[in-house]
């Protein structure tokens, strides 16, 4: 029971999605099996680590609002074999980053350092969205700078990976804006408050798609063109559904933005062979 209580405290869903987003990035950019296991590997370790970082941090807080979707404030997990879990991550995802070269390495580190100060105090400033900025817009940088010659990604990538983080950020933060708020956690979506949140989420996963659609080279496509449709029409249905005064509690706006944020997933690993020098 315990063991399956740390396995939630990593956060399961957010973990895997990035895990295979970059992998599958790492294949569409030409990269062997041998590469993309190891940068799955790495990516995989890093989110485990952050995961439970974040639950380890946030313990005292969710025990307190009660939470019991929460391991650690339900019990079912112990904050020792928590505390343990995260650092035995955190070494793995430190070795296997380098093993995947050392400038791709630190690439990584960057994104995961970036994660684990989000976690300690960043996340209740007004600068909440920088270490999701840096941490997605590094991990074009991950899969490419282990390619002979270790290239850069192109600007648009990394600008479409920062712009992605950012809205990933305001898109987990909306279901808790409350709450959070209540607890004390003041960072940028909690200062703008839940209405204002819910009206600019999309516009950076919008950005993200436009970026995705014209920064590539080569014609766009109806794929490219048909994806901005949706990803554009999404945000105004969400704007005009906060404009009208969506009720209180309503997940329309989050699944609105999460599908937001698939679509411009898709679109990025889409382009993933654009990543690697011709």
């Amino acid at each position: 029971m315990r063991g399956r209580g740390v396995v939630r405290a990593c956060h399961p869903e957010p973990t895997v999605a990035v895990t295979v987003l970059v992998t599958a990035l790492a294949a569409a950019s030409g990269r062997s099996p041998a590469a993309c296991a190891v940068l799955g590997a790495a990516v995989l370790c890093g989110q485990l680590s952050i995961g439970w970082c974040n639950d380890l941090v946030d313990a005292g807080r969710d025990t307190a609002a009660g939470r019991t979707d929460k391991p650690l404030a339900a019990g079912t997990a112990g904050g020792g074999a928590v505390a343990a879990a995260a650092v035995s991550a955190l070494t793995a995802c430190v070795v296997l980053s380098l093993a995947a070269g050392r400038s791709a390495g630190a690439a990584h580190l960057t994104g995961v350092a970036a994660a684990w100060a989000y976690n300690l105090g960043v996340k209740r400033t007004a600068a909440s969205w920088v270490p999701y900025a840096l941490a997605f817009g590094l991990l074009p940088a991950f899969v490419t700078l282990g390619l002979p010659g270790r290239p850069w990604p192109p600007g648009w990538a990394m600008a479409a990976g920062a712009l992605l983080g950012v809205g990933a950020h305001f898109t987990n933060v909306l279901p808790d804006i409350d709450a959070d708020l209540a607890a004390g956690v003041r960072g940028l979506p909690q200062r703008l408050g839940p209405r204002r949140t819910r009206v600019l989420a999309p516009l950076p996963l919008l950005a993200a798609s436009a970026v995705l659609v014209v920064g590539p080279p080569g014609p766009v496509g109806r794929a490219g063109w048909a994806a901005l449709l949706v990803t554009a029409g999404l945000a105004a249905a969400t704007t005009a559904a906060t404009s009208q005064g969506a009720r209180a509690g309503s997940r329309l706006p989050f699944l609105a933005t999460l599908a937001m944020a698939v679509t411009a997933v898709g679109l990025l690993v889409l382009h993933g062979g654009s990543l690697a020098p011709a």
